[in-house]
């Protein structure tokens, strides 16, 4: 998806800049884990911004952001934390008004956020040396999530 880019004046006279990049990721599965981070860093390069915060969004209801050391064991024992906290075999009222039997994904959702922001300094995001971004998906069954990523700065 295209990029946009505008300026809007800020309180001292300067002019911040609104950067938007939306892209778009297939997941395959129910607690499908996707590492965004080097799309994000590409996005805060095309910016230009040195300074401000990049804000990382997944619309929908059974989507996720968040920041995670993104290898295996840690994948294994984030998705073993989610079954623990909100287990999909538990009855949940979503599943008697819907009939798409994904209640639990609603929940591990809510939880987690579909956000994160993350400051941007001297042109780079701020993330610690394990530190990935990270798109979830919650949903029980296959998915296009588009995630939007807004950067606000100078």
């Amino acid at each position: 998806m295209q990029a946009k880019k505008r300026t809007v004046p800020d309180a001292a006279g300067g002019k911040a800049a609104v950067f938007t990049r939306q892209l778009e990721y297939r997941t395959e599965e129910e607690l499908d884990l996707v590492n965004v981070t080097e799309d994000v860093v590409r996005a805060v390069a095309e910016s230009g911004l040195a300074q401000g915060t990049a804000t990382v969004f997944v619309p929908g209801a059974t989507g996720a952001v968040t920041c995670l050391e993104y290898e295996p064991g840690v994948i294994a024992d984030f998705k073993a934390a989610l079954e623990r906290i909100a287990p999909r075999g538990l009855p949940y009222d979503h599943n008697v008004y819907q009939a798409d039997g994904n209640g639990h994904s609603h929940v591990r959702a809510g939880l987690l956020g579909p956000s994160l922001t993350v400051p941007v300094i001297d042109g780079e995001l701020n993330l610690g040396v394990w530190q990935s971004i990270v798109l979830v998906n919650f949903d029980n069954r296959r998915r296009n999530r588009r995630l939007t990523i807004q950067l606000v700065g100078f």
